[in-house]
């Protein structure tokens, strides 16, 4: 048995890697390890015998991304929580800047540092200047102390590929697993129809972050090329806004068939991968894409470009389509070709259940 936190810089439904810290957590305890989860800020619970501690920080969404980059300079911070962490055997950090505190454990209390990798969003993902080279700085700063850890973990084999090159740590791969009693076909999506009134029109669905990395200026235009020929067509895009200016932005594109439903409990997401015929994003990178497994484990057929992690997380052709990056009209025709064909995109669907619940459950 040992002694390991996990840091997070939030422990939050809307985030991919917080769900991912919690069945990390969920997998230590049932081993029979102590388990304490260390974050900023936290709107979930943790799971049963582990320990949940809240760190702080400021409120503002701008003071906040901020702080994270200038937390090095908060000493007495940094002080107090990495004596907290002396006693522990491992350290796990999940993302900057909690690599920091890991290596403060680490160089001075020898406690074990392991870098859990879910890759760095490059800064021409992102739309202004001030974006762009906020995250350059920031993954200048990943970089550097994920290169401090003992060992790493990276979710695809794309992220071991890039993390290497980076920092010449070799990372062992462990992809996220896909809870398959959760997400599955058949479940009841009425509910889900009914709330934002869509009946038996076709429905493609997003679900993740509102941020400009993640292409949804791209996807309502494909949405819109689609709409023309398939005029009944919705689009239900569920997520977190975080950026104000680009929710601003994606407003002004869309129509009355664009739904932004924004944050959703991770409790209802299965219902509404249940609720759509196709998923579909035109993120422009991705670390490994969990909402694109989730939807394929419901039966879904998925839609995506053609890039980073996602060659290993669809079959192209088999399980959904993976459309040259940036391409609209591509991935438009793909969207188009499973609407318009029902039992392609069945059989899609019940191939991409079966291969996540076999490469990921």
């Amino acid at each position: 048995m040992s002694n390991i936190a996990l840091l997070a810089p939030t422990f939050s439904g809307f985030s991919g890697i917080d769900r991912v810290v919690e069945n990390q957590a969920r997998q230590l305890v049932a081993r029979g390890d102590t388990v304490d989860i260390f974050a900023f800020e936290a709107d979930m619970e943790p799971p049963p015998d582990a320990n949940l501690h809240i760190i702080g920080m400021p409120k503002s969404l701008f003071w906040q991304r901020v702080y994270r980059l200038l937390l090095p300079l908060d000493y007495f911070k940094n002080s107090r929580i990495a004596a907290q962490l002396r006693d522990f055997d491992i350290v796990y950090s999940h993302q900057y800047p909690m690599n920091w505190l890991a290596f403060q454990a680490k160089k001075h209390f020898k406690v074990k540092y392991i870098y859990y990798d879910y890759g760095i969003t490059p800064p021409e993902a992102f739309s202004t200047f001030a974006e762009r080279i906020y995250m350059r700085i920031f993954n200048s700063l990943s970089i550097l102390t994920a290169a401090k850890a003992d060992a790493a973990i990276s979710i695809s084999h794309y992220l071991h590929n890039e993390l290497k090159k980076d920092t010449g740590l070799i990372s062992e791969v462990v992809y996220p697993k896909i809870d398959t009693g959760r997400f599955h076909p058949g479940i009841d999506s009425s509910a889900i129809r009914q709330k934002y009134g869509i009946a038996s029109e076709p429905l493609v669905l997003y679900v993740g972050r509102i941020s400009p990395h993640k292409g949804i200026h791209l996807l309502i235009q494909t949405f819109l090329e689609v709409q023309k020929q398939i005029p009944g067509i919705k689009l239900l895009i569920a997520g977190k806004h975080t950026f104000a200016d680009y929710s601003r932005r994606l407003t002004s594109m869309s129509n009355s068939s664009i739904i932004f439903a924004g944050y959703v409990p991770d409790e209802d997401m299965p219902a509404y991968y249940a609720a759509c015929s196709v998923y579909a994003t035109a993120t422009l990178w991705e670390g490994f894409n969990l909402p694109l497994a989730e939807a394929q484990a419901c039966g879904k057929p998925v839609v995506a470009f053609n890039l980073g992690p996602h060659p290993e997380v669809v079959l192209e052709g088999k399980t959904g389509y993976l459309s040259p990056t940036g391409d609209v009209r591509a991935m438009a025709a793909a969207i188009r070709s499973l609407l318009t064909d029902d039992a392609a995109r069945e059989k899609m669907g019940k191939d991409a259940a079966e291969f996540v619940k076999e490469k990921f459950g």
